[in-house]
């Protein structure tokens, strides 16, 4: 009778799921912030420059 407790008791699986999860969440935010730091410079830049070419041709008319 005592192993039948064990095999119905889920506080450890529980833990090692979360521990799982939050693993998975650590690695695609790391992930993600090295993206960004490589790419983000290029898309600013490009931005900027059609935010002026904007301006430019409001100025312009």
């Amino acid at each position: 009778m005592y192993w039948k407790g064990l095999l119905t008791r889920r506080k450890g699986q529980n833990t090692v799921e979360y521990l799982l999860m939050l693993s998975v969440v650590v690695g695609v935010v790391l992930i993600s912030g090295v993206a960004m730091k490589r790419f983000m410079p290029n898309i600013f830049d490009k931005v900027s420059i059609l935010i002026l070419g904007a301006v430019n041709q409001l100025g312009a008319s």
